[in-house]
C-alpha cells in the first residue's frame, strides 16, 4: 500500500476512534438524559395517535436544542425560511419592508424600523411598535423567522398586521399589500442652499452597501462636497462585514469594533481607505446593530459628531450555520464592543447632541429626507457643521 494511502487510512481510523470516544463520553455523562430522549422518540414514533415520521421528530429535536438557549435571536431555520433570509441579505425579497426583533423583556414581537419607501413605512408603522398578530395569528411566543416568513410572500398579495403603537394602549389593524422589497442601501445628494455640504442616507447594511457608498462619496466629492451628514436613522443594521467596510470610509485607522465570543476578543480593523472630512452622523431609536457599530466607531474615534436620539441597543452578533438538506441554525455567537470598549447592548449609544423629535413629525420628515425646513435633527447637524 502506498505511503499516502496508509496515512489516509490511519487518519480515518483515528477520526473514528475519537468520534466513538466522544459519543461514548457524552452518553456516559448524560446516561439518564439519553435514555429519556430514546424513550420519548419511541413513544412519539409508535404510540402517538397521529402518525409522525422520523424526519419531523429529528427537526423537532433540533428546534428544541436551539430553543433551550432561551435566546430570542437564536433559532432553527427550515429550508423555506433559510431561503427567504438569503434573499433579503442579498438585496431583494417580496414583503412589506419591516425589520423586527423580540423585546427581550417580555418576548413580544417589536419593530426595529421600517425600510424607507415600503408599504410598512407608508402605513405609519414606527420603531418600537409591537406586532400583536399577523393575519389574525397571535405572535406571542413566535420566533423572528416565522414572523418574517408570514409577512413575506408574493408581491400583490395582502397581509393584515395588528399593531400596538409604542406608548399607546389601543390596537390598530393595518392591511398591507406586499411588494418587491429591494433592500435600499445608499442615497445621497448635495444639500441645496448649503454649499459644500453633502447628505448620504444609509438605510440597510447588505452585500452592496459599501460599494454603493464608495461610489456615492466619489460622486459628491466631484460635486464639491467638503462636509458630510451621514443619516443612519431607522437603519436596522445587517451584515457585520458591511458595517466594517462602511466605517472604514470614515475611521482612518485602528479598530472599528471588537468582537468577543466565549473565549477571545478580536479587533476588526479599519480597511485603510478613509478620507477624513467634517462629519455629523444622525441617529435615532431605530438605528440598530450594524448601524450602531458604525456610529460607535465614528464617535469613539472622534471621526465625527453624533446628533439625534439614543440608538436601539443591539450589541450581539448572530452567525448562520448551514445544515444538510438546505436548512440552517442561527445562533448568537458574539457580542461587540465599540473601539472604546463600550458594551452598548440594551443601552444604545448616546449622541453628542440629543435632539428629540415628535414621532409624527419624524415619520413625515424621514419619508421625505433630507428636509432641512422641518427636520430639527438635520437642522442641528447643519449648525454643528457650521461651527
Amino acid at each position: 500500500m502506498p505511503r499516502i494511502w496508509r496515512q489516509v487510512k490511519n487518519g480515518l481510523i483515528t477520526l473514528c476512534i475519537l468520534t466513538t470516544l466522544t459519543l461514548g463520553l457524552g452518553v456516559a455523562t448524560h446516561y439518564q438524559e439519553v435514555q429519556q430522549l430514546l424513550k420519548t422518540y419511541t413513544l412519539l414514533r409508535f404510540q402517538a395517535l397521529e402518525p409522525v415520521n422520523t424526519d419531523k421528530l429529528m427537526e423537532g429535536a433540533i428546534r428544541g436544542m436551539v430553543d433551550a438557549l432561551d435566546d430570542p435571536y437564536s433559532t432553527y431555520l427550515d429550508s423555506e425560511t433559510y431561503r427567504q433570509l438569503q434573499e433579503s441579505v442579498s438585496g431583494s425579497y417580496g414583503g412589506v419592508g419591516l425589520l423586527i426583533t423580540l423585546d427581550e423583556k417580555d418576548k413580544r414581537l417589536m419593530v426595529v424600523s421600517p425600510f424607507k419607501g415600503t408599504p410598512a413605512q407608508r402605513a405609519g408603522i414606527k420603531s418600537r411598535d409591537y406586532i400583536v398578530a399577523i393575519d389574525g395569528r397571535d405572535t406571542t411566543g413566535m420566533d423572528l423567522e416565522t414572523a418574517a416568513g408570514l409577512m413575506q410572500g408574493q408581491p400583490g398579495t395582502v397581509v393584515e398586521l395588528t399593531i400596538l403603537p409604542a406608548g399607546e394602549s389601543n390596537l390598530r389593524k393595518v392591511t398591507l399589500t406586499r411588494e418587491v422589497i429591494k433592500v435600499p442601501t445608499v442615497d445621497g445628494k448635495m444639500l441645496p442652499g448649503y454649499p459644500g455640504i453633502g447628505y448620504i442616507s444609509l438605510t440597510m447594511f447588505n452585500e452592496q452597501t459599501a460599494g454603493d457608498l464608495g461610489r456615492q462619496l466619489e460622486e459628491l466629492r466631484r460635486q464639491g462636497m467638503q462636509k458630510l451628514i451621514l443619516d443612519l436613522r431607522n437603519n436596522p443594521g445587517g451584515a457585520l462585514p458591511a458595517a466594517v467596510d462602511v466605517a472604514s470610509y470614515f475611521v482612518a485607522q485602528g479598530p472599528v469594533v471588537y468582537i468577543a465570543d466565549q473565549k477571545n476578543t478580536e479587533a476588526l480593523m479599519a480597511r485603510g481607505y478613509a478620507h477624513p472630512l467634517p462629519l455629523v452622523v444622525l441617529v435615532n431609536r431605530g438605528s440598530a446593530s450594524a448601524a450602531e457599530i458604525v456610529a460607535g466607531a465614528i464617535k469613539d474615534t472622534g471621526s465625527g459628531i453624533l446628533v439625534g436620539e439614543t440608538t436601539f441597543g443591539k450589541g450581539i452578533v448572530q452567525t448562520i450555520y448551514p445544515l444538510p438538506g438546505g436548512t440552517a441554525v442561527k445562533i448568537t455567537t458574539h457580542k461587540y464592543l465599540t473601539p472604546g470598549k463600550h458594551d452598548i447592548h440594551k443601552k444604545g449609544i448616546n449622541p453628542d447632541y440629543v435632539v428629540t423629535m415628535d414621532p409624527q413629525l419624524e415619520q413625515q420628515v424621514l419619508a421625505a429626507a433630507p428636509d432641512p425646513e422641518r427636520d430639527v435633527q438635520l437642522q442641528k447637524a447643519l449648525e454643528v457643521l457650521g461651527k
